[in-house]
């Protein structure tokens, strides 16, 4: 057995004299590479070779041991190191043999000179499947092989009286007869022990080739390698085995003959002068294979169309659906992308730009489909949020294979981590929820876990291997932001405010939870220092429209409600208004300015000048009972007045969102912000209308006639 690794530099030399030319190319300097990964039984040789993925080449050494020409004679590897390898070679292999029966490409990527027989009939069967297939059949039978040995010892040595007295000599000793060769009582001859002497000698002369561990069975005398080498070479294993076939009848020593003769037919093939044929499994892109194990682990199959394969013909490794960062109750798409390198290769620029294109794609395949549908996305998703036109996240990374060279035989550890660098893109800074900015990040996986995973069938480990993906992405969003959860303290207050300072908070709120019937936000700001100003100036801003209550991501999935207390409700004031109350009515131009003003000041003050209007003001403020600061959209806020209305100085108002500079006299109105907006909504353009004092900033009128 030869071991190679997958495009390491031999001489030319060494290559020449283990492989014909068509499976290794010429580099510089007398060097050249084998492209393929897999196994190879050469008549060149003789020998089987094993081609195995350049992941194994450890800090410059295969296996981080070895130089990779001193692995090429299997035989001077010790022995621990034997059994590893060739375990590790067994696994590649039927890797390679479910991929390409997944893939359906034996025509354009597997190289399959010999077909052998086998128990199943002619197929494309290896040298290497019939020795899986007789372990396999050790492994699964044992129950079998007891019951049969039970059987040898039942009775076999008890003596035979009526032989022995008559056909052997008897010593006198103390008037006893002592019989030194006693005749036992012998069964006819047991066919099916014979097969199964014959089938662990096979196993133990596959054990002295390859090196695995065999269980031996007590009481049986096997045939040595040299014979069962002998047995092979000279046709004698083949003639046994075709004149006791009749004497099997049971389903499992019929199977076990079949794998016997076909182990002796094909090997007595093989080492044939005959035979100019030689035996290969051999995929030359192994990359591929790679991309098809993670793919396996961790991807979807049932995806829509465009979705992967995109329309600008980019077509992405890895895809799937998982609960979203933010709500859980909604789902984003995760996208991968495998990377099958050497150990010292890093990702590269087109790469992580590559990468960064395949997740706007997907969010904007999305968006078409929002469009297309009416404004409604594929059931269960949630990209973006029409009330703050904020962005979910979608997750995006890299996955290469690690090998570590103190775990060669650990194939239950995923070893999965983040490694290196995260990669983050954007267009506007501090801004999460921006549909634009996107965190790439890398992960390292144990690329024997991932191995064994793929020929099992990795259906048992997709959740579990998704949900450590969604647990470490987490884990890098809370380490750059930190996130909160923002409550309107009054519904109306907050929309308006959202409405007028959209710029201060696109992207940086989200809003994903109105299935849950709940008002509330999620907030993301940037923990680097140079945002820590301008974030505490938002945070102070918002305290006055919103409850703020600092989370972990992700952790107001369920009812983000609870987060609040009975004293932090939104309040949506109603109250039943007589029509002949009296309102002031105060223009605003700068809405949302004046409202914060007015949130800040004691109440408003109102300057009286010589006109009608300020004599209108006059003589109706004491019987007024509500303040209406209001615009020409009909956007309006309408508070309480709090204890009587009065006349006071300039010098006394300053304390007061004035309206009307530079009079001598105010009319003033302390606000009962307490009770926050009453639930009114008010027809402003009707009272425009309606004044007679166009242009004058304010009026009182009867509130009962505005009332929408």
């Amino acid at each position: 057995m030869k071991i190679l690794i997958e495009q390491y530099g031999y001489s030319k030399e060494v290559l020449a004299k283990l492989l014909d030319s068509h499976y290794y190319s010429e580099l510089q300097n007398g060097t050249a590479q084998v492209p393929y990964v897999g196994y190879f039984l050469s008549q060149k040789i003789p020998d089987t070779v094993f081609i195995l993925p350049k992941v194994f080449i450890i800090d410059g050494k295969a296996f981080g041991k070895y130089t990779p020409e001193d692995v090429i004679d299997f035989e001077k590897l010790e022995e621990d190191d034997k059994r590893t390898i060739f375990a590790l070679s067994t696994w590649i292999y039927r890797a390679i043999k479910l991929y390409f029966k997944r893939k359906s490409l034996y025509a354009n990527n597997l190289e399959v000179m010999q077909n052998v027989v086998s128990h199943h009939g002619t197929n494309s069967e290896t040298m290497i499947d019939i020795i899986l297939s007789l372990l396999r059949f050790n492994k699964e039978h044992q129950n079998l092989f007891t019951y049969i040995t039970r059987l040898r010892h039942s009775g076999q040595n008890k003596i035979h009286w009526q032989k022995t007295i008559s056909r052997s000599a008897a010593i006198i000793q103390n008037s006893k007869p002592i019989y030194l060769q006693p005749h036992t009582k012998q069964k006819e001859i047991n066919f099916d022990e014979e097969l199964i002497v014959l089938f662990y000698s096979v196993l133990n002369y596959l054990n002295d080739e390859f090196h695995f561990e065999v269980r031996s069975l007590f009481g049986y005398e096997l045939y040595k390698p040299y014979q069962v080498k002998d047995m092979i070479e000279s046709g004698k294993g083949v003639r046994m085995l075709r004149k006791n076939r009749r004497r099997y009848f049971t389903d499992e020593m019929v199977k076990l003959w079949n794998l016997l003769f076909t182990f002796f037919a094909e090997s007595q093939h093989v080492q044939s002068k005959e035979n100019q044929n030689e035996q290969a499994m051999l995929v030359r892109d192994f990359n591929l294979v790679f991309e098809d194990m993670i793919d396996s682990l961790i991807g979807d199959t049932a995806l829509p169309s465009g979705l992967k394969d995109q329309k600008d013909g980019k077509i992405i490794d890895h895809l799937y659906r998982d609960h979203s960062m933010i709500d859980t109750s909604d789902d984003v798409y995760f996208i991968g992308d495998s990377k099958y390198y050497k150990e010292e290769n890093e990702v590269g620029t087109n790469s992580i730009y590559k990468q960064f294109t395949y997740a706007k794609n997907v969010i904007q395949w999305n968006m078409d489909f929002y469009h297309k549908h009416g404004g409604a996305y594929d059931e269960g998703l949630m990209y973006r949020d029409e009330k703050t036109e904020g962005y979910n996240i979608t997750p995006n990374f890299f996955i290469r294979g690690h090998i570590d060279k103190a775990k060669l035989n650990d194939y239950s550890d995923t070893g999965l981590r983040q490694e290196g660098k995260e990669y983050v893109s954007y267009h506007f800074e501090n801004r999460l929820f921006d549909r634009d900015t996107l965190i790439l990040q890398s992960y390292n996986i144990n690329f024997l876990f991932v191995l064994a995973a793929y020929v099992h069938g990795a259906g048992e480990h997709k959740e579990y291997i998704r949900s450590i993906f969604r647990d470490n992405i987490k884990e890098v969003l809370q380490r750059r932001y930190q996130f909160y959860a923002i409550k309107p303290r009054v519904q109306q207050e907050a929309d308006q405010y959202m409405q007028d300072n959209f710029s201060k908070v696109l992207g940086k709120v989200f809003a994903p939870y109105d299935e849950k019937q709940t008002n509330c936000y999620s907030l993301a700001l940037d923990v680097a220092e140079k945002y820590t100003k301008s974030n505490e100036e938002l945070l102070l801003e918002l305290e006055n429209y919103f409850f703020i209550e600092k989370v972990a991501v992700g952790s107001i999935d369920k009812n983000p409600e609870e987060l609040f207390g009975d004293d932090k409700q939104t309040v949506v004031c109603s109250t039943t208004i007589s029509k002949d109350d009296l309102a002031v009515f105060i223009y605003s131009n700068q809405f949302s300015d004046d409202l914060e003003r007015l949130r800040k000041s004691k109440g408003i003050a109102i300057g009286l000048k010589d006109s009608a209007a300020a004599l209108s003001l006059a003589a109706g403020f004491m019987q007024t009972k509500y303040v209406v600061l209001h615009n020409k959209s009909d956007l309006s806020m309408v508070y309480n007045t709090a204890g009587s209305p009065r006349l006071l100085a300039a010098k006394d108002v300053k304390d007061y969102h004035i309206v009307l500079k530079d009079c001598d006299f105010y009319v003033v109105f302390d606000v009962d912000m307490t009770r926050n907006n009453l639930d009114i909504q008010i027809n402003t353009s009707k009272l425009i209308k309606d004044s007679v004092h166009r242009g004058y900033d304010s009026v009182i009128r009867p509130i009962g006639q505005y009332v929408m």
